[in-house]
This record gives structure tokens, sequence and C-alpha cells, in this order.
């Protein structure tokens, strides 16, 4: 058995590494992305600091359905803006690594995560009974943080084409769609910004789990969509 002279494995080093950041731009351009969560807006589903891994290779091929846990990029004057940060340049550097592989969000480019509550056609109102409804079914939100009601404030909403109506499960700390109606888009997320729908927790690996659509938002009846007003 013979072992590759020293010479050729150190002109071998550079390829191999060129093939490894190849082979992980792609997985985090087309299929896979890895996310931390950074407030409570999601609790108790994700807990602050959870690391959650997004599927985007699915928006290619099936629609966004109620109860995806989503993450998507700010549609403008969610998130407040980013101010400098004041690091070494060690620090920068291996920052910017972990946001290129995925492990770390991109500061540039801004991400929020929250479950779909409406898709295009729907009708959400809150609230009737204190519970929430989605073309006239009122639904049991067994998903929500513990003590928390379905919504403070009241609305209701028709989603448009392209858009979809996202809400975090800790209502009560979630600034989500419902505080957005005032904007352009009138709380509705574009499909546009979807990066991909979050399938599991991966760490820490006591909150390791799968991520499942919860049946009570599956079984209700479709309404045929409106286009967007502008």
């Amino acid at each position: 058995m013979k072992f590759p002279a020293k010479g050729s494995l150190l002109r071998e080093i550079p390829l191999l590494v060129a093939v490894s950041l190849i082979i992980s731009i792609f997985i985090k351009a087309f299929l896979i992305q890895a996310f931390y969560i950074p407030s409570g807006s999601m609790e108790q589903t994700l807990k602050i600091n959870d690391r959650v891994v997004v599927n985007k290779f699915s928006n290619f091929f099936t629609d966004v359905k109620r109860g995806d846990v989503l993450v998507f990029r700010d549609p403008g004057g969610w998130l407040p803006e980013n101010l400098p940060e004041n690091r070494g340049t060690a620090i920068r550097i291996l920052r910017s690594g972990l946001v290129y592989v995925g492990l770390l969000p991109d500061p540039a480019k801004q991400h929020l995560i929250k479950r779909v509550i409406g898709v295009a056609g729907d009708e959400v109102v809150c609230c009737t009974d204190k519970k929430l409804s989605i073309n006239g079914v009122v639904i049991k939100e067994n998903y929500l943080y513990p003590g928390n009601n379905p919504s403070e404030l009241e609305f209701r909403v028709t989603v448009p084409k392209g858009f979809v109506w996202a809400m975090g499960d800790h209502r009560a700390a979630s600034e989500d769609s419902r505080y957005h109606q005032e904007d352009p888009r009138k709380g509705m997320v574009p499909l546009s910004a979807v990066v991909g729908r979050a399938v599991a927790i991966v760490w820490p690996p006591s909150n390791a789990s799968f991520l499942p659509e919860p049946d009570v938002l599956k079984n209700i009846p479709v309404r045929a969509p409106k286009s967007a007003t502008k």
C-alpha cells in the first residue's frame, strides 16, 4: 500500500478546501441553511438560542401551508437597523465565516421566523369567543405560549395572492403581521421574501426535534385568493 507523497498531499489540500467551499455554498444557496433564534417570539415551540435547520429546496416545488414555521427576510421596517459592531478584526472574520456557512444569520439581511396562520384567500379574524378563526372556522391553537391569548389586538384581514399572514407562537412577545397593518403591505409577508421552512431544531441536543405542522390548521376550507391592492 502506497501513501501519497508529502508534496502531493500539500497540493491537494487547497483543492479539497475549494471543493468543500463550493459544496457548502451550493447547500446554503439551494438546499438547507442553519439559523439561530435570537428572541422569544416563537416560544415555547422555539426557545432563545435554539438552532434550526431551514429547508430552502421545498420553495421550488411546494406551496407554503398554514402552520409552516417560515424564515423570511424583513418585509420592511419590522426589525430595527443594525448598529455598527465595535469588535476586533479576528472576531469579525470569524463571525463572517460562520455567517457564510449559515451558522449565524447575515446581519446585512435581517431575518424573522414566524408561523404561517393565513395563506392566499384566507380571512383571518381575531377574536371570536377569545379564539382565532380562519374562513369562519374557530381554531384552538395548542402551540401558543402558555397563558397567551390568541391576540390582544383585534383584527380582520384577507390574505391576497402572493402573500401570507404570519404570527409568533408567543403572541404577547411577537411584533408580527398584526402590528404592521399600517405598512404598505398591510402586515402581509410576500412569498418573495421567504427563505424557507424551519423543519427541525438541531441545537442544543436537549431541544432537538422536528417541527410538525399543527393538525388544527390543516383541514380548513380554502378560498380563492384576490390580488394585492397597491
